[in-house]
């Protein structure tokens, strides 16, 4: 199960800087010239959660693997990008096959790093990408309906049930607005607007590239963002980017450890941007713990427990009987999983079990 987040932004604003710090490798170039990104690059990064490591040590696992995001670099964006300018309409394509976006701000001055604006504004440049994003669902809206109508009139349900969901997104997004900001009464709008695929109902996050010696205050610029993202109910992460690469370069952790503490932070800013991803996606991890592995799973929230265990393998799922359950805290409180049994905190549970964040699953199946 693959989870991605695109990172987006206007040329030149250190989007590329933070993929290659986020997967740890130069796989993405980064230059002073707008369109260095050309095709997107993808990368799978761990998702920190300290249980692991605890669950891990209590139950004597040889191997600790994490769960995974995938982020995703696409190059930058321009005015006119849903018309082609730039590098066009691909890019947007690019950013419709991830499940979040991600918005790189430029939020610092250095005149030695061009800006395709010719000025420093965070908040111009969101609107500059959103814009693009929008008028791109527009097109997408409009190209729908006249199938629809047809459809509709022939007295096909599911047509005219599209039909009035999407007739309500182009009156949003016809005023310049986000798709997401359409008020859907039924979960089944819900469905039918999920299923549009549409840009602008994405869930977003805004990432503020600021200087070095902001990173842990922030400045004018961000706090503009900050803001913005109050009264959109979105995510804000502050970081610098030139840091982090700086951090991702170092070989061990007591290394990077030091060199943060060195600047007064007490993680990286991409501990912090893929904890708000993984948020975003309204994801929650479970766990398998043994004399092998521990092993952290991503699923969503609201997923069964035979939902987790196709997580692990569609086997699981298909013959799923019962999940020995323990919760995270009683697992840590009882050092593991004979002490939680013999306090009577592993439980049994069945199909119909809905997945806690932290739970420790042992899964009873039959193939």
């Amino acid at each position: 199960m693959g989870f991605k987040c695109g990172i987006v932004g206007l040329p030149n604003v250190g989007k590329s800087t933070l993929f290659n710090a986020l997967v740890q490798q130069q796989q993405a170039e980064a230059a002073n010239y707008p369109f260095c990104t050309i095709e997107p690059n993808v990368g799978r990064v761990s998702v920190p959660d300290t249980r692991l490591d605890i669950v891990a040590k209590i139950g004597g696992s040889a191997q600790i693997i994490p769960t995974q995001l995938e982020f995703v670099d696409i190059a930058g964006l321009v005015k006119g990008a849903s018309k082609g300018e730039g590098l066009g309409n691909q890019f947007l394509s690019h950013i419709r096959e991830c499940d979040a976006i991600v918005y790189v701000l430029r939020c610092f001055d250095n005149d030695d790093i061009t800006h395709v604006e010719g000025s420093i504004n965070p908040l111009r440049d969101k609107e500059i990408i959103e814009t693009e994003l929008v008028l791109a669902d527009l097109e997408s809206l409009e190209k729908r309906v006249p199938n629809l109508q047809k459809k509709a009139k022939g007295g096909d349900k599911d047509s005219k049930e599209q039909l009035e969901v999407v007739e309500k997104m182009l009156v949003v997004v016809s005023e310049g607005k986000a798709a997401r900001e359409t008020v859907l009464a039924t979960e089944q709008e819900k469905k039918i607007a999920k299923n549009l695929q549409l840009l602008t109902t994405k869930p977003a996050m805004f990432v503020c590239n600021v200087s070095e010696d902001e990173a842990t205050t922030g400045n004018a610029y961000s706090q503009t963002v900050e803001a913005q993202a109050k009264k959109e109910n979105a995510a804000t992460v502050i970081i610098s980017a030139k840091i982090e690469a700086e951090v991702a370069m170092l070989p061990t952790e007591a290394e990077k450890t030091e060199f943060l503490e060195a600047l007064g932070l007490k993680e990286t800013g991409l501990a912090r941007v893929i904890r708000s991803g993984y948020a975003l996606l309204h994801l929650i991890t479970f766990f398998t713990v043994g004399p092998k592995e521990a092993r952290a799973w991503t699923v969503g929230q609201g997923s069964t427990a035979p939902n987790a265990a196709g997580v692990i393998h569609t086997d699981f799922e298909k013959g799923f009987i019962r999940a020995e359950t323990i919760a995270y805290d009683d697992f840590v409180k009882y050092n593991g999983e004979s002490g939680s049994k013999d306090a009577g905190k592993l439980r049994l549970e069945g199909k119909e079990y809905i997945v806690k964040d932290g739970d420790i699953f042992h899964f009873r199946f039959n193939v």
